[in-house]
């Protein structure tokens, strides 16, 4: 039997054991969530960071200030927090402004084309509901056509409040967030790790402002809505903990916690807008222009059917002769006006160096006969003046005199013939009249061997504008001339209306300040950075290739400081319509 002291022992080494394994435990479970709440942390900021930042407009931060620079270029938190925000504050209204400006263009157009678009460009079933629905009349009193535009009208405004509600509320936001950024800039960039955590607060109260605003917009669906109520979420974002906002009393940890919010409020913004957005969204091309696919698709199949009835599956060698007989025209094509017309010139031209000298063996010729006659001149002469004739007498002068004599000979021309100077007379013109022959044959030859490349030249013309035309045809697929980033014409016309854009919405931005309407400028104020972040990234490569760029990127900021009187922006606007070259229209630059 044991001892009591021995079984007090026993129980005192137990639970000394089970007290250390506790602690351990504890020890290392807390180590644990640490670990898992650090990898969570890193992995939310790194799945926005790991992205390539696209450019966009610079943060408000003072330019003339030497650590600005240094604040941009070195690794900070800050900075890439801020850049996040407007980076896909930005995209959403980008997203937001594309379908709001199509439901819009629907909302200002007639009746009828409402009726039609309600009908015909939304898709197969809704045409056969809508068709349904104009058989069967839905109202007693009252055309069905007047009742389609009254629903077509609802439809769209239905679209256009609530995408115009998330603009406002973005766009508030955003000219929020570039307001503090711009009144803070001195102290964010000589210490931006102090003054982090107060610029997290303000950040965090903005979410909380935006929140209030478009949080509602999943319960505004009426219950007759056209728009799908699958979506049925409310916007929540993640509040700060109770911290003191002075940046002493923030550690480290606490500063990452708060950054982690504000990168999962973004993704939960993103997250909200995109749902909103595609429910409200434009329709597709293919949905809009479905009848003209659906009739392409059934000739598509007509032709398909009727190539397989001259195929060689139903045994028939139409197919195959088609074939051969389009494979000889371009054979024969190629060698009349491709190859041929080319092998011409080329032998031409070699063919012209090479027999070089035999033009010039012919222009000796032609000199000899030349010189030939003009002894024949001098000798006739002298003995009819019976005079020695100087030897640079010309040959008109001395055919002249066989001229006289050949027509005095002429009186009596039996007796001339046998003891006169007629046959003499006779020879020499003979002589003048093969001269002139080999000088006009001389002339022809040239004349016809520089025909013959003309002639080449004429046989390849189809191949030159066939080339022409593809490579007008390429130049146009790679220049991509729809956007405003490209190099045409019509993306140079894009670049001017973002310039009018921005231009209209400062004096916009202006009456609402004089009117005292603070929401709306701010609004109209977030709307300037989003057009002249849409200026700055389609001139940027434009300007960058014309050395125009650092003055370019110089006015934009200056049009987007919030400090800068209207008066001279507006004259930055004019300047920049009528100075830089990638915005000047086509024909001015001409």
């Amino acid at each position: 039997m044991a001892s009591p002291t021995s079984e007090a022992e026993s129980a005192g080494n137990r639970n000394l054991l089970s007290l250390y394994s506790n602690y351990i435990w504890n020890r290392l479970h807390g180590l644990y969530a640490f670990i898992g709440r650090f990898y969570n942390l890193h992995n939310v900021a790194a799945r926005f960071r790991s992205r390539k930042r696209r450019e966009c407009l610079p943060l408000p931060l003072p330019s003339s200030s030497l650590d600005s620079s240094l604040f941009m270029s070195k690794p900070s938190r800050a900075y890439d927090v801020l850049e996040d925000i407007f980076e896909h504050v930005l995209k959403n209204l980008h997203s937001i402004q594309k379908n709001l400006q199509f439901w819009q263009s629907r909302a200002e157009k007639s009746d009828a084309s409402k009726a039609y678009f309600m009908i015909l460009e939304r898709g197969p079933r809704a045409f056969i509901d809508e068709t349904v629905h104009l058989l069967r009349g839905r109202e007693a009193n009252g055309s069905s056509i007047q009742q389609l535009s009254q629903s077509a009208s609802v439809y769209i405004n239905e679209r256009v409040t609530v995408l115009s509600t998330l603009r406002y509320s973005l766009a508030t936001f955003l000219a929020q967030v570039y307001f503090e950024v711009d009144r803070t800039g001195e102290e964010l960039v000589k210490d931006p790790e102090q003054k982090l955590p107060s610029l997290l607060g303000t950040i965090n109260d903005l979410f909380t402002t935006l929140e209030a605003s478009i949080g509602h917009l999943h319960a505004m669906r009426q219950s007759d809505s056209s728009v799908d109520g699958t979506y049925s979420f409310p916007l929540l974002f993640e509040k700060l903990p109770e911290i003191n906002h002075e940046g002493s009393q923030w550690t480290d940890c606490e500063i990452r916690d708060a950054i982690n919010s504000v990168y999962r409020n973004l993704h939960k913004l993103d997250s909200y807008i995109s749902v909103l957005v595609t429910k409200h969204r434009k329709p597709r091309k293919i949905t809009q222009y479905w009848i003209r696919y659906s009739c392409g698709a059934v000739g598509l199949s007509v032709c398909s059917i009727w190539l397989l009835q001259r195929s060689r599956l139903m045994g028939s060698s139409d197919i195959d002769n088609w074939i051969r007989e389009a494979k000889d025209s371009t054979t024969s094509f190629y060698t009349e006006h491709v190859e041929q017309p080319l092998l011409s010139i080329r032998d031409e031209l070699f063919e012209t160096f090479r027999k070089r000298h035999e033009g010039i063996m012919e222009q000796e010729e032609v000199k000899l006969t030349s010189d030939s006659l003009h002894r024949m001149l001098l000798a006739f002469s002298e003995q009819i003046k019976s005079e020695k004739l100087p030897e640079n007498a010309s040959d008109q002068e001395m055919l002249e005199i066989v001229m006289a004599r050949y027509e005095k000979e002429l009186t009596h021309p039996i007796q001339s013939l046998l003891g006169g100077e007629l046959a003499r007379a006779l020879l020499i013109q003979v002589q003048k009249l093969k001269l002139d022959i080999e000088t006009a044959m001389l002339e022809l030859n040239q004349i016809l061997r520089a025909n013959e490349i003309n002639f080449a030249v004429l046989a390849a013309l189809p191949t030159f504008f066939l080339s022409l035309l593809l490579i007008m045809v390429v130049r146009a697929w790679f220049k991509q001339d729809k956007k405003a980033e490209g190099r045409g014409r019509v993306a140079r016309l894009q670049r001017r209306l973002l310039v009018v854009e921005v231009e209209k919405r400062i004096m916009q931005c202006q009456n609402f300040a004089e009117r005292g309407m603070e929401k709306d400028a701010q609004c109209m104020f977030g709307l300037i950075l989003y057009s002249l972040n849409r200026l700055y990234r389609s001139v940027k490569g434009h300007a960058e290739a014309s050395g125009e760029w650092q003055y370019l990127r110089q006015d934009i900021i200056d049009l987007a400081s919030p400090n800068l009187p209207t008066a001279y922006k507006l004259t930055v606007t004019s300047r920049m319509e009528t100075v830089y070259d990638c915005l000047l229209p086509v024909l001015s630059r001409k």
